[in-house]
């Protein structure tokens, strides 16, 4: 599956939690529900990934962590904040280089329609 039919399987998924859920819970709470719908879809699916810091060849645990990262090739990072601001857009291009991945989807649940609060970010370093 290509990072852009996994993207659309993704938004899919995150559709049906927001409408399930509604807006206005704690982004923990999207997480878990998230990533328990995206595992029971038969989709390999890590939570809170460690992403370590390359630093003059020393490997640093800097404290970054992936939000959800599928099928090793798809970067999810999840707001639940009034509006996505540019902190939030450094913060997953940050991950997409770090890991050397493609597309990430940044996905705002506190929204009233879920399209309106995801944005498809692409790693422009590769």
């Amino acid at each position: 599956m290509t990072e852009n039919e996994l993207s659309n399987k993704i938004i899919g998924i995150g559709i049906e939690v927001h409408n399930a859920l509604g807006a206005g819970l704690l982004e923990s709470a999207y997480k878990e529900c998230f990533y328990y719908k995206i595992a029971k879809s038969g989709l390999w699916v890590e939570k809170e990934k460690p992403m370590p810091l390359i630093f003059e060849e020393v490997k640093l645990d800097c404290g970054y962590r992936i939000d959800l990262l599928i099928e090793n090739k798809l970067v999810v990072e999840l707001k639940s904040v009034e509006a996505l601001t540019d902190v939030h857009l450094a913060q997953i291009l940050t991950y997409l280089k770090l890991g050397n991945y493609k597309l990430g989807l940044l996905m705002n649940f506190n929204v009233a329609k879920l399209k309106d609060g995801i944005k498809r970010v692409i790693n422009g370093t590769l």
